[in-house]
């Protein structure tokens, strides 16, 4: 018999592959820097979590295979994630102290209490949605801050705290209405802050799109439904079951109002009130998608997704990545 000796495995370093063609433009000419940008290392550096001064302890071969391989791994998203830093131009806040004070002993309540009441209460992530005419601008952040102002003359509308999560905002037909969508149910509010309305069967709401030729409010729930509450009469005309979970991810196409609706599978589904099952399912990213967005005459429709890719995509019948 014969002694098959088991090597250890090597990492093998992944393959790049060079296309002649890429290297030129449209216009036929060479591209004068081939290739990606060089990064610098100290900037490489600031990211990286592995100490490889270190060497590897003598162990097992699978052992070291595995620790290289990690190695491997954490040196790509490093310089991933220094190409990336070109992205965060906003410059972060500081706190400045007395002299002698160390800022790293302030607390975070100690910032409470220094800041007015009004401040304190309005800290949290905010949405928030223009009119269709692009003058006025409503937003709520997760703490109960809601407020819509002139976005012109920057007058102040109303300003109200419901005391609960605010999921999302939407102007309805005229920057008189607003529709809340709250931690528990979705609420209808005009331009004072009087609350019109609180409709209980529409619960859990994550996100709101308004149709406007249509007067037609739709809304996705943690239940994964989408559902469509006719504004005008006050009913609910239609209550689709995504079957996807949980749905975050919503927007509408404005020339055809169909609505997409984008889910942790990574497929975005299209959807009308008259039909029960999606009008198309198009497969679009390898993990959950984030975010959709379609443009104005309804012809392009971009989505990101946990992949790490934006992909652009034609509705023109064909549904497919450009």
């Amino acid at each position: 018999k014969s002694r098959i000796s088991k090597k250890p495995q090597v990492p093998k370093k992944p393959r790049e592959w060079k296309n002649p063609e890429s290297q030129r433009g449209l216009s036929g000419t060479q591209d004068p820097f081939p290739g990606p940008a060089p990064v610098p290392v100290e900037v490489v550096q600031k990211f990286c979590r592995i100490d490889k001064s270190r060497k590897l302890p003598h162990s097992k071969a699978k052992t070291r295979s595995r620790l290289e391989v990690a190695e491997a791994e954490e040196e790509e998203t490093s310089i991933k994630a220094a190409r990336s830093e070109l992205l965060l131009a906003e410059e972060p806040g500081f706190l400045e102290g007395e002299d002698g004070e160390d800022t790293a002993k302030i607390c975070q309540a100690d910032i409470v209490e220094a800041v007015d009441i009004a401040s304190a209460a309005k800290f949290g992530p905010y949405r928030l949605n223009y009119s269709r005419t692009g003058r006025h601008l409503a937003f709520g952040g997760r703490r109960g801050h809601v407020a819509a102002l002139d976005w012109v003359t920057k007058k102040l509308m109303c300003e109200i705290n419901v005391m609960e999560a605010v999921r999302d905002i939407r102007f309805l037909h005229s920057e008189a209405l607003l529709a809340v969508a709250q931690n528990r149910w979705l609420h209808i509010y005009d331009n004072q802050g009087i609350e019109l309305h609180c409709i209980r069967r529409c619960d859990r709401v994550t996100r709101l799109e308004f149709l406007p030729f249509h007067f037609l409010l739709a809304t996705a729930s943690e239940t994964g439904f989408l559902t469509y509450l006719d504004v005008s009469v006050g009913k609910i005309v239609a209550a689709l079951n995504a079957r996807a979970g949980r749905l975050d991810v919503m927007s509408q196409n404005p020339y055809n109002a169909v609505i997409h609706l984008g889910h942790s599978n990574g497929t975005v589904s299209l959807w009308s009130p008259a039909m029960k099952e999606p009008l198309a399912k198009i497969l679009c990213h390898r993990g959950g998608v984030r975010a959709v967005a379609v443009d104005s005459t309804g012809t392009y429709m971009a989505t990101s997704g946990l992949d790490h890719q934006l992909k652009i995509f034609d509705l023109r019948g064909t549904y497919q990545p450009l």
